[in-house]
């Protein structure tokens, strides 16, 4: 992820992050399990409920966990990049999650069987610990976006998850339909709108036929609330105590 007051995009990971973490003769080992496959934008990896027999190590894009409020509406409540993982309530022991994978923006991802995964998690217990505490940067990551949804603007919350997503893709530039910008906020697409209007308004950011330009990173950095760091700080922590 970008480094703070930085007006400039990330540098994006052709490679996810916690596989980096594995040694080169575990990463061997594990390589003919891992499927690369590519996240079609829209695309739902799986359902609530639903078992999962995959987990997706991201690459490339951005996939969200959203939970479903009836009547057709969601709401984002964590998004994961190339520095994470999505299925982890495998590690976590679970089968199941309460959220649907979303893919919001395009990518690529590795994917193992879920069986495989955990065979190779009590192999090397260093990893597993890894992507336990990487559950719970995750966790925490839907805490605070649940305190943030309580508390924040929706332009500070606009401002938090474009950062997030920016951070991500690192492109200044991305596709993202004004219906997943709602259900990253959890609003109707009018309040999203307008959170959209207020930054470009504010020079951070140009948002056209659905299609977001970062301009200003700082001002972008400005508006957004202090949860942004919060998430941020999380997940640097985490990788920088990778085994």
């Amino acid at each position: 992820m970008a480094k703070p007051g930085r007006n400039r995009p990330a540098t994006a990971k052709e490679d996810n992050r916690l596989l980096a973490a594995l040694d080169g003769s575990e990463r061997k080992r594990l390589q003919p399990q891992l499927e690369p496959v590519t996240l079609g934008y829209g695309e739902v990896l799986f359902e609530p409920r639903q078992e999962i027999t995959h987990a997706y190590f991201v690459r490339r894009g951005v996939v969200a966990a959203v939970r479903d409020l009836g009547r057709g509406d969601g709401i984002a409540v964590a998004s994961v990049g190339s520095e994470g993982m999505i299925g982890t309530s495998l590690v976590l022991g679970e089968r199941t999650t309460a959220s649907r994978a979303l893919v919001h923006i395009a990518g690529s991802a590795l994917r193992i069987e879920a069986d495989v995964l955990l065979g190779a998690l009590a192999r090397r217990p260093g990893w597993r610990r890894l992507l336990q505490r990487y559950a719970r940067a995750l966790l925490n990551q839907v805490a605070q976006t649940a305190a943030c949804n309580l508390l924040h603007t929706v332009d500070e919350r606009c401002a938090k998850w474009l950062l997030l997503t920016h951070d991500r893709v690192g492109r200044p530039s991305f596709a993202l339909p004004r219906e997943l910008l709602a259900q990253m906020l959890g609003v109707r697409r009018p309040a999203a709108s307008l959170a959209a209007g207020m930054l470009q308004r504010a020079g951070a950011i140009t948002y056209i036929r659905g299609h977001v330009v970062v301009v200003d990173r700082v001002a972008l950095e400005a508006i957004s609330c202090a949860c942004y760091w919060a998430i941020l700080a999380e997940y640097q922590g985490l990788l920088r105590r990778a085994p």
